[in-house]
């Protein structure tokens, strides 16, 4: 989705989507790790089975520079043992999910760009930036 596109090869995980309210049912998929995509995405049929509500349209950038514009909501995911609330974006039918880098950061997850593994921050940053 961005045009940094994936700085660490081809890595999935598996995640699953649910209500803000975790209650219902989910969706569980092996989810593309992103860190070029700031959101996650998923079919927009399956995250209408679950009831994930439409929150409103925003632009983004595909990898190959097009703008595109896509609905989001708002959904519960979890991974690797963490969970968070993240956007999520309706992606076309049968569109790989995507997992964004809001999301790993919001679960202190990052990225090993040597083995292409995620790793658990022993703790997340909560510092100003240098300058």
């Amino acid at each position: 989705m961005g045009r940094a596109g994936i700085i660490m090869g081809l890595t999935h995980v598996t995640a699953v989507i649910a209500k803000l309210d975790g209650l219902g049912k989910t969706y569980e998929a092996e989810f593309l790790v992103d860190t070029g995509a700031i959101d996650c995405m998923a079919p927009a049929d399956e995250l209408r089975k679950i009831g994930i509500r439409l929150e409103g349209k925003a632009i983004y950038e595909l990898a190959d520079g097009r703008p595109v514009e896509y609905p989001y909501g708002f959904a519960r995911v979890r991974f690797i043992g963490s969970e968070t609330v993240t956007q999520i974006i309706f992606g076309p039918p049968g569109s790989e999910p995507i997992l964004g880098v809001v999301a790993l950061e919001n679960t202190g997850i990052g990225v090993d760009p040597v083995s292409k593994s995620l790793k658990k921050m022993p703790a997340k940053p909560l510092k100003r930036g240098a300058g």
